[in-house]
């Protein structure tokens, strides 16, 4: 038990995962919020930012504290889909082929500046993320359990880079921006790596992880909460049927239903980490820019005008009203100490 953290014994696993984690990584709530979100709902995560910003250190010390096998691939021009998935290779002294699995295999795979390799290598990754298991010659190989994919983009660099096609991109659950840290921050960051510092120990097993998943898919929503991800997501569609005419001629397409869906299962799992056993549609919307930026397939007119996903989603998000759902009937399971999430609204 840590001296400093008399209760930490008496605290959730996934709190106790998260503080592990905090003792390398510096700030970035939202992007280790936003990683057990992913984590618990199954889905998988788009990070954006530029280089230097710890995102390959945060999913790696995550690794660390569940227990997870974690594997990097960085992704270049001249990779091709067998360095990913894996392949054949014959065997001279048995005289027979064996399957030769690639570093996809693992419980959390970072895939750096994924924008890097061509579409056949983007095609292969993305299938294992959507069915989870990969299929060499005549077998099938199931990926892991727990399994999460985090794909870094560069933003600021565009030669030699193959952009995600809008159909692919889709099937990510959330697409996270990621920030310079303030100044109070990278002061605390600097001299952590110019010293040294504390490494994060094993908390978790990767069984447990599984159970936590199971939790938080039997969170309880209420159906108003499911019509307000589908008002949201329908009006990135027709933004006149919420009073924004305006914005019609910024977007080509709107998100589609893939978006209502997650953003009902990133909602029950960010409850969950809040410590209930049920849903509200304030996790819904604090989740919404997420789980839609990537979904939204931007105009000629926006690209022109330097209008972003999340200029046009802020209107939206005042426009479309959260329901007022009756909580009397649901009870919180969790007490405030027993919650994995120290911060947000409870």
């Amino acid at each position: 038990m840590d001296p400093h953290r008399p209760d930490l014994g008496r605290q959730h696993p996934l709190e106790q995962a998260l503080y592990e984690v905090k003792k390398t990584i510096v700030g970035q709530d939202v992007l280790l919020e936003r990683m057990l979100v992913a984590l618990l709902a199954r889905g998988h995560l788009l990070v954006e930012g530029v280089p230097g910003l710890a995102k390959t250190m945060a999913i790696k010390t995550l690794a660390t504290a569940i227990g997870g096998e974690f594997q990097r691939i960085q992704f270049t021009p001249d990779l091709v889909p067998a360095d990913v998935i894996g392949t054949r290779i014959y065997n001279q002294k048995e005289g027979e082929f064996q399957v030769s699995l690639g570093p996809v295999f693992a419980n959390l795979v970072l895939a750096d500046e994924i924008n890097r390799a061509p579409a056949k290598v983007q095609s292969a990754l993305l299938e294992v993320m959507q069915e989870r298991q990969v299929t060499i010659g005549r077998e099938t190989f199931k990926a892991p359990d727990p399994f999460l994919v985090m794909a870094t983009q560069n933003p600021i660099e565009s030669e030699g880079t193959y952009a995600l096609p809008e159909a692919q991109v889709d099937r990510f659950m959330l697409k996270t921006l990621v920030g310079y840290p303030t100044a109070s921050e990278e002061f605390v960051v600097v001299e952590r790596m110019t010293t040294t510092f504390e490494a994060a120990q094993r908390v978790l097993e990767p069984g447990q992880l599984v159970e936590f998943q199971k939790k938080a898919d039997a969170v309880y929503v209420d159906p108003a909460v499911i019509e307000y991800a589908v008002r949201l997501a329908a009006a990135t569609r027709s933004p006149g049927t919420v009073g924004l005419p305006d914005l019609a001629r910024y977007l080509s397409f709107g998100a589609s239903p893939r978006a209502s869906i997650n953003l009902v299962l990133a909602g029950k799992a960010l409850a969950f980490l809040r410590g209930r056993d049920f849903a509200r549609p304030q996790e819904v919307r604090d989740l919404a820019r997420d789980v839609m930026r990537h979904r939204l397939v931007l105009s000629y007119e926006a690209l022109a005008e330097g209008i972003g996903p999340d200029d046009l989603l802020g209107p939206i998000l005042d426009a479309v009203t959260m329901p007022d759902v009756p909580l009397r009937e649901r009870r919180q399971t969790q007490t405030t100490s027993e919650a994995p999430w120290a911060a947000g609204p409870r």
